[in-house]
């Protein structure tokens, strides 16, 4: 209710949001039905020393800094944006359906008329031109990595797959994997965007491997991640790993180019698993509830623009009549 009287309607659910973000490892606790601004109240309510956000501007539907009581008493702290990496910036991928988000083709006509609708970025310029902006850098990977390696006694576990647009589908499944075993240890294989577009088909992945990383290992359930995995899980990949279990979840195993089963190593080990995560949130899911958002909006600006001008039209004719 609070997104959606200062944003417009969440994607997500509640519950959904409260999941994705415990899933986080660098989160230690959720406060359930916070207010959308935030006091002082709430800061002591949980015993938080200070309150955090990013350098852009956030504002109320009545146009107030909602963060304007904890900056005056001296307890927020700010953190620089990714650029190119925002709710907003993933919103209008979906929408427009391009590939350029993630490729080097050149724009499409389509993509190049609708690139304006959704909004502009701080300089005046579409944020949706090309690739994204999004930059990767060692550093980057290094923060959001653990660093730890798998200790004597762990049970490594592989489990592979897109991870776009990182949601609770993907929580409760690394979850029921995490599980699996009393000292775990997983790997998650991310295959290259080509990779995706060729099993997903369309213009997914929405995300593109560099921001799949990230999101992947920023999950309190992931211990390491293969950036640009092979599809098919070869016997060179287990052993350099030294991988116990492979896992996949409930959805459709493509074939490999030739054809192939990409889990047939596995299997022939004995060392293969499904693992139902109990979701049926997918990634088509969510860019579905986008776009449906997307028309109930326009619709609701529509009937107003309709209202305003029939307002305008009656005014329009009583000062004709009044002349």
């Amino acid at each position: 209710e609070e997104i959606a009287k200062h944003k417009g309607p969440p994607v997500f659910t509640q519950e959904e949001r409260y999941k994705m973000v415990q899933a986080i490892k660098w989160v230690d606790e959720i406060a359930p039905g916070a207010p959308y601004v935030t006091t002082l109240e709430t800061l002591d309510k949980y015993s938080c020393d200070f309150c955090v956000h990013g350098d852009d501007i956030t504002l109320t539907i009545d146009g107030k800094d909602t963060y304007e009581e904890v900056k005056t008493a001296g307890r927020y702290r700010e953190c620089k944006r990714t650029q190119g990496v925002s709710t907003t910036d993933l919103v209008g991928r979906m929408l427009l359906m391009t590939k350029a988000h993630h490729s080097n083709i050149d724009e499409d006509l389509d993509y190049r008329k609708h690139t304006d609708n959704f909004g502009k970025g701080p300089k005046g310029h579409s944020p949706w031109t090309g690739v994204s902006q999004f930059l990767q850098t060692s550093q980057k990977i290094i923060q959001f990595a653990s660093g730890k390696e798998p200790q004597p006694g762990d049970t490594i576990i592989y489990v592979a797959g897109a991870f776009d647009l990182f949601h609770v589908g993907h929580v409760d499944f690394l979850e029921k994997v995490h599980q699996l075993a009393e000292k775990p240890y997983i790997i998650a294989g991310l295959h290259f965007d080509q990779e995706v577009n060729r099993y997903k088909g369309k213009n997914y992945p929405i995300m593109n491997i560099h921001e799949r990383t990230l999101s992947v290992l920023a999950c309190r359930y992931v211990s390491e991640v293969v950036i640009g995995a092979p599809y098919a899980v070869t016997a060179d990949l287990l052993d350099h790993f030294r991988v116990t279990l492979v896992c996949h979840g409930m959805t459709e195993v493509v074939p490999d180019k030739d054809g192939s089963d990409p889990y047939e190593e596995p299997k022939q080990r004995g060392i293969f698993q499904l693992v139902d995560s109990g979701s049926n949130l997918t990634t088509d899911l969510i860019v579905q509830r986008i776009i449906k958002n997307r028309l109930e909006f326009e619709a609701r600006n529509q009937k107003k623009e309709a209202k305003e001008l029939a307002v305008l039209e009656a005014m329009r004719r009583l000062g004709e009549q009044k002349h």
